[in-house]
């Protein structure tokens, strides 16, 4: 790949074949993959802030109800 022509090769396949994917499903794609991707914290972290998070949410919630 010393003059990028292997570059310029896969960019144009790839270009080439998402338009030549119908729009629907370009769009039905990206739903699937926006619903399966996890949330930001788990992929940095992994599952302790978001087990903190969830925690400090149910104290608040707790001690807002509690008063009333």
């Amino acid at each position: 790949m010393a003059d990028g022509s292997e570059l310029v090769k896969y960019v144009t396949v790839r270009v080439a074949r998402y338009i030549e994917t119908p729009k629907a499903v370009r769009k039905q794609k990206r739903k699937e993959t926006k619903v399966t991707k996890e949330h930001w914290l788990v992929r940095w972290f992994g599952l302790a802030p978001l087990g903190l998070m969830v925690w400090w949410r149910s104290r608040r919630a707790s001690e807002s109800s509690d008063d009333k």
